[in-house]
């Protein structure tokens, strides 16, 4: 029975890919902060059936500590991690980069990017142990491909940063001759509290009316994007994978057909 580690998992993307992955027959070991959001996730994914395990850490992977933790828990209950998702992420406050604080910074800095650093390096030694290796996945988001607009400076700096990490830490693994593999999932826009809140939930995002018009032609709820980038991960061995969920061609398409496929994901 294989077993998959998600952190930033108790909701959103993460939960859903949960769901999927339960689903599957796989073993799950969440990750969250909050122990209330924990505990509901918890009963949620032991309300599907499945003779799989289902297991949980409550800890900021900002601190590199709790990251080893997560790891031994998943090895002692399960006894090895076949894939780990780097997935916990926070919107920043829409501002120019000068109107935010250093702690702001310091905060989209740290989890967006340190954590899934040191989460992708300390799994790997893990997983380098194991016979079979083991598949890191990173969460690519605005920014990745070099997209710049207001208020997202510093997320996207951070998202490009992770992109570049991920690409050169597959090419090491390869020359390396490594037995582990890394990929990149892109789950384009959905529509959870990451859209409207900052900062893990401190702060709202008033979002401009042209940005929900572009959210509504082109956003979706993450049990969509989750169903199908849990299909690709399950079925993917190769290194620096790109799994990517709205394409170019299907924004365009999407943007042809906006006027026959109303949706608004922002009632007043």
């Amino acid at each position: 029975m294989k077993t998959i580690v998600i952190t930033g998992s108790t909701r959103g993307l993460g939960f859903e890919l949960s769901k999927c992955f339960r689903n599957k027959g796989w073993n799950i070991v969440l990750n969250g902060k909050s122990e209330v959001g924990m505990n509901d996730a918890l009963e949620k994914l032991l309300s599907i059936e499945s003779k799989a395990g289902v297991t949980g850490y409550c800890g900021s992977i900002t601190e590199t500590d709790n990251i080893k933790v997560l790891i031994d828990k998943a090895v002692s209950e399960f006894g090895s991690i076949d894939i780990w998702v780097n997935n916990a992420g926070v919107n920043q406050p829409m501002k120019a980069l000068w109107e935010l604080s250093e702690k702001e910074i310091d905060t989209l800095l740290n989890i967006d990017l340190r954590a899934a650093v040191m989460g992708t390096i300390l799994v790997k030694r893990q997983m380098e142990t194991q016979t079979n290796g083991g598949m890191i996945y990173n969460i690519e988001g605005y920014g990745s491909n070099d997209a710049m607009m207001l208020g997202l400076n510093m997320y996207g700096t951070s998202k490009r940063a992770l992109t570049h990490f991920t690409r050169a830490f597959a090419k090491e693994l390869n020359e390396t001759g490594s037995k582990v593999r890394i990929g990149r999932l892109s789950p384009g826009i959905m529509i959870t509290d990451f859209t409207v809140r900052s900062l893990g939930g401190q702060g709202e995002i008033e979002l401009p009316e042209k940005t929900k018009k572009i959210y509504n032609i082109l956003g979706d709820y993450p049990d969509v994007v989750a169903s199908f980038l849990s299909e690709k991960m399950i079925c993917n061995t190769k290194n620096d994978a790109h799994i990517e969920w709205l394409t170019g061609r299907k924004a365009a398409w999407r943007f042809m057909t906006a006027g026959f496929h109303k949706r608004n994901f922002f009632p007043t």
